[in-house]
């Protein structure tokens, strides 16, 4: 992130806060819907996020650091996002294939299949699964945008890996007529 532009928008500037959200945006989008699993809810935490950056940037005191901030704020909205909706049923979602699949070759059923998995981990577990394994953030670094201790961060990730690799050896138990409907939409 350009440093200079930072600057700027700490210094009021709109068009250079304009060109921050703009670069930021997208992957602002993606670790949201990979975390909230669901496109309404995660567009709602990015707009959120974007206004607490907007107000609190004047604060940010090394603007090299901007990145890691401002996904910190992301990740502070994604889970305020998921309080709020907590009583509803967050819409299946196969999202990007960056974030599901590895390659082309997976087959829909596999995606699924690993989407079943990830719904069924904590919007905690999630961020550190995400931010790790699809943004590619060493744990300390993640640790650090969650707010967490590093082995917070690793025992999450821990957990999570295990939980999923749980849900997917039972789901491969299931006979194919078993699998929930709904989750395969």
């Amino acid at each position: 992130m350009d440093t200079d532009v930072v600057v700027r928008a700490q210094a009021g500037d709109q068009q250079a806060f304009a060109l921050l959200a703009t670069r930021c945006g997208r992957r602002m989008n993606a670790l949201a819907v990979g975390i909230l699993r669901d496109r309404d809810l995660a567009e709602d935490a990015v707009q959120q996020a974007l206004l607490s950056i907007w107000k609190d940037l004047p604060s940010l005191r090394e603007p090299s650091k901007f990145e890691s901030w401002s996904y910190k704020l992301l990740v502070r909205a994604c889970y305020a996002e998921a309080r709020r909706k907590r009583r509803h049923l967050p819409e299946i979602l196969v999202g990007p294939a960056s974030l599901v699949a590895a390659d082309a070759s997976t087959s829909v059923a596999d995606r699924d299949q690993l989407e079943r998995g990830f719904e069924r981990l904590s919007v905690e577990q999630r961020a550190v699964v995400v931010l790790h394994s699809y943004f590619d953030m060493p744990l300390e670094q993640v640790a650090s945008v969650l707010g967490v201790p590093a082995g917070t961060a690793r025992s999450r990730l821990h957990r999570a890996l295990q939980s999923m690799r749980a849900a997917l050896e039972a789901d491969s138990r299931l006979p194919a007529s078993s699998v929930p409907q709904e989750a395969s939409k």
